[in-house]
C-alpha cells in the first residue's frame, strides 16, 4: 500500500490521496473529514507512518 500524500487541487481544497504503481489516484479523501473522523474514533491498530487512515499513531 502506498503512502498518502497531501494534494491541493484547488486553493483551499486539501485532500489526502493514494496512488497505485502507475501513479494513478486510487483513493482520495478530504483532509477535514479525515481529521474529524480520527478524533471521533479510537483505533484498534497502530499504523505505520504515512498510513494514518489505517489506524492510530502513538504520540
Amino acid at each position: 500500500m502506498s503512502k498518502r500524500e497531501l494534494i491541493e487541487p484547488n486553493p483551499g481544497d486539501k485532500r489526502y490521496a493514494r496512488r497505485d504503481d502507475e501513479g494513478r489516484f486510487t483513493e482520495m479523501v478530504d483532509v477535514g473529514k479525515s481529521l474529524s473522523q480520527d478524533r471521533r474514533r479510537e483505533a484498534k491498530t497502530e499504523a505505520p507512518k504515512g498510513q494514518g487512515d489505517r489506524g492510530d499513531r502513538r504520540h
